[in-house]
């Protein structure tokens, strides 16, 4: 069997005009690289095989379900640790994206490879759903959060301690100004400003009020005025861009989660009752 050298990237913007991250996808089986080093935190979640990689004088191995962290400035290689090759999703971090929620001391990593299934799920579906469709306001709302859970759970960095007051208000702010621009939503880090506070200070009082991310809570206030146009006779692929879905696909994706049907079914179905 031929080898499966495969790899693709994807360019994510944290919010409208943010800062961008980048998105790993790959599989090698023998592909090796070259002794090098980043100015981000690496953090890359194993999906198959194994890996081995020289690092701070030694070498450490990923299986299935690892989660491996890489400091910036620090040289490292990597490569099959098997015959069956290695696969990973990994994530390009600015180190300021693991300080946020913490008290301003960049974290410290001592052991490399983490073992957190809860965390490895939520890093792997972020990375997945975010390089299928890099959506600013879906990546703002869902890298940042994780990577400071990274930081709180397995870094040196202490967590701060200090509460948000007033969630239900500031969780009340938001949801205006997203529902005010859903074609094009501010960035979660300039509602932050405007409301005095740090991005995961914003999420951490969004999520208390309502349970659910920024940007779950918009998808569902655009599938809510998307049934409505597509009871007015509007195509799926015209609804789309109304309610500032990227395209119909991304309409479909969020309309099943929450109606549990196509828009096209649903348009058909509310027409024939209307006929």
């Amino acid at each position: 069997m031929g080898t499966r050298e495969r790899a693709s990237w994807t360019r994510a913007r944290l919010g409208r005009a943010g800062p961008t991250l980048d998105l790993l996808t790959a599989h090698f089986d023998r592909h090796t690289y070259a002794p090098h080093a980043h100015d981000e935190f690496t953090v890359g979640v194993t999906v198959g095989g194994s890996e081995v990689i020289a690092y701070r004088g030694g070498h450490i191995h990923s299986y299935p379900g690892s989660i491996v962290v890489l400091e910036p400035g620090e040289m490292h290689t990597g490569g099959p640790a098997a015959a069956d090759g290695y696969a990973y999703q990994a994530l390009y971090a600015d180190p300021a994206l693991l300080t946020d929620g913490t008290l301003g001391v960049l974290p410290h990593f001592r052991d490399p490879v983490l073992h957190d299934l809860e965390l490895a799920t939520a890093l792997r579906a972020a990375h997945t759903d975010i390089s299928a469709c890099p959506d600013p306001l879906e990546a703002e709302s869902r890298l940042p959060w994780l990577l400071t859970a990274l930081a709180h759970r397995h870094s040196t960095a202490r967590a701060s301690t200090d509460t948000v007051p007033g969630a239900d208000h500031i969780a009340r702010t938001v949801r205006d100004r997203l529902a005010d621009e859903l074609l094009e939503p501010p960035s979660l880090a300039d509602l932050a400003t405007d409301l005095g506070l740090s991005r995961y200070q914003l999420l951490r009082a969004f999520r208390t009020a309502t349970g659910v991310p920024p940007y779950a809570w918009l998808a569902q206030h655009r599938v809510s005025r998307a049934r409505r146009l597509l009871e007015s006779g509007l195509r799926p692929a015209e609804v789309a861009g109304l309610v500032g879905f990227a395209d119909q696909a991304h309409l479909t994706r969020w309309f099943r989660r929450v109606l549990g049907v196509t828009p096209a079914a649903y348009r058909n179905s509310v027409q024939d009752a209307a006929g």
